[in-house]
């Protein structure tokens, strides 16, 4: 893959509305190419990336971009971005129930209002969330078990599932994608030591 065409995104998915000028809800499910978006920005962009010299010269022209398309949308609405901040903070162990009290909303209603600012249903996000925590941890070299004992999975198996299912690999081999190189989250002080099969489990 050559390094103009791909950029994983850490924003807040609260702002993908105003990103991709598309309300996420219209996405589900489908894979969308950025110019049938964005049209010929697309285009310009790609050749503006693929002049930058250094990693750190193309995330600083998306990250730009990125910011003068959402502060030119409509701000999320707030109730969804404090549920969004909820799944977060919880590492993605909150109650969908929980969420929908607080809020003082019916649980269909939660459903709905979060479906159509992020394209899925709260309970989804919660499971995206959780497998992105395990998933760093693991990358900073803490074993399989322990991380599903932590993270809420009923059991190692159950952290074995969710990861073949979003990943489509094994905590053992998703560990070494490289999409996870380039993130802050698991890279805080320089990549960790990796451990060996026995150190993991």
């Amino acid at each position: 893959m050559s390094t103009s065409s791909a950029y994983r995104c850490g924003r807040l998915p609260c702002s993908r509305a105003g990103c991709l000028g598309v309300r996420p809800a219209d996405l589900t499910g489908t894979a969308v190419v950025l110019d049938d978006l964005w049209g010929r920005s697309a285009a310009r962009l790609r050749e503006r990336l693929g002049e930058s010299p250094t990693w750190r010269d193309r995330f600083a022209l998306i990250d730009a971009l990125l910011a003068r398309r959402c502060a030119a949308r409509p701000p999320a609405d707030p109730a969804v971005v404090w549920a969004w901040n909820q799944i977060v903070a919880s590492g993605g162990r909150v109650r969908v129930d929980g969420l929908a009290t607080e809020l003082g909303w019916s649980r269909k209603r939660l459903w709905s209002r979060f479906h159509a600012h992020l394209g899925m249903a709260p309970k989804h996000a919660a499971k995206l969330v959780r497998f992105d925590h395990a998933v760093h941890r693991m990358v900073a070299g803490h074993g399989a078990a322990r991380v599903a004992a932590d993270s809420g999975y009923c059991d190692q198996s159950h952290l074995h599932r969710d990861v073949r299912a979003f990943a489509g690999a094994t905590p053992a081999a998703v560990v070494d994608e490289p999409f996870l190189t380039v993130d802050a989250r698991a890279w805080p002080t320089g990549p960790p030591v990796r451990r060996g099969p026995a150190q993991r489990r």
